[in-house]
């Protein structure tokens, strides 16, 4: 379905982009591929390192919608990724992460139908599902946002998906307690006790990729991820890198959960099991009422919602194999030059 075809990913320097680079730049999928940021240094980072004609650069910032329309001319396809995603500074810039996550995915929906792409895939967080910091509350917007969109757009599919923790994205707690390791520094836990949803950056990309070739207007779609606690993720990381580091509880932070949601009860009920992924359809109920207050949903009490407390924790073994199978790992710690996919 991509042969031919021109893909623009918006906030494509990061971790996603570089992943979806490292899947199809090399194989006759799309014509051209649209990296889409307002990090200079980061693009010209990748232009030198990649060298490849397929690759095509746009500076601007997804805030801007005349930036935007600018690279979305004769586009086929929309991975938007841009987004602020640090859980602390949208807890201390709200503002910022709402101009971004949400007016800046308004932008891109906009100038994607204006310009008739076939798809948009919006990428989401499971922070999203009972959102209680401002990181997630812009997401689940965005959300929002998105399913909006779709009920009204006749030519262009906008549909989402939700996963939980990339392991070692930038930014994420995997190069920090690498970082750690290497220094002689105790590793810093919020809790122990906490879990998260782990997924690798291929798994984000199949997920996406799914979501291309089944996707509805409106439709999110959520993967069933591994789990497990932050203690075990430190307690394997040292394990696998033989190190004796201390492990420092420093107490949560702004805004993070005991457990995080992929799938709110309310969106189980309606939820479709397609194996790997559950198919969540958009609610395309009109402005009757009487469908929100006088008719309920029966079984919503009786069902679980499904998050990474109840679902299948890793434990210290499972984790060691998850995190071996990591670029990252596999060059830190085994000396593997292999699996590096990473620039910026």
């Amino acid at each position: 379905m991509f042969k031919d075809k021109i893909l623009l990913i918006t906030g494509g320097t990061g971790s996603f982009g570089n992943a979806v680079l490292n899947r199809f730049l090399h194989t006759d999928h799309f014509n051209e591929i649209r990296i889409f940021s307002r990090d200079e240094k980061k693009q010209d980072d990748m232009r030198n390192l990649l060298k490849n004609d397929k690759l095509k650069f746009y500076i601007g910032d997804v805030r801007d919608i005349h930036s935007v329309e600018r690279a979305m001319h004769g586009v086929d396809y929309v991975f938007h990724a841009a987004a602020l995603k640090q859980v602390p500074s949208c807890e201390f810039f709200p503002i910022e992460a709402t101009k971004t996550n949400v007016f800046g995915t308004q932008n891109v929906i906009s100038a994607a139908i204006s310009n008739q792409v076939e798809k948009v895939i919006c990428l989401s967080t499971d922070k999203a599902a009972y959102p209680i910091n401002a990181m997630g509350i812009s997401k689940a917007l965005m959300e929002k946002v998105a399913i909006a969109a779709s009920r009204d757009s006749k030519s262009t599919t906008v549909c989402l998906t939700r996963y939980g923790n990339v392991m070692a994205s930038r930014g994420s707690v995997i190069p920090l307690f690498l970082k750690q390791i290497q220094s002689g520094q105790p590793l810093t836990i919020t809790d122990p006790n906490m879990t998260r949803f782990l997924m690798s950056l291929e798994d984000a990309v199949d997920l996406v990729l799914f979501a291309f070739e089944h996707a509805k207007p409106g439709d999110l779609f959520v993967n069933k991820a591994p789990a497990g606690t932050i203690g075990d993720l430190a307690q394997a990381l040292k394990e696998l890198c033989k190190a004796e580091n201390e492990i420092k509880i420093i107490g949560t932070r702004h805004g993070e959960k005991l457990y995080e949601t992929l799938c709110t009860r309310e969106e189980m009920v309606k939820a479709e099991d397609m194996g790997e992924f559950y198919r969540i359809p958009a609610d395309n109920r009109d402005l009757n009422y009487a469908q929100y207050f006088s008719e309920g949903e029966v079984d919503i009490s009786t069902i679980e919602d499904y998050h990474s407390h109840n679902t299948k924790q890793q434990g210290v073994d499972g984790m060691k194999k998850l995190l071996a199978d990591l670029p990252l790992i596999k060059e830190e710690v085994f000396g593997d030059m292999s699996g590096v996919q990473y620039v910026g």
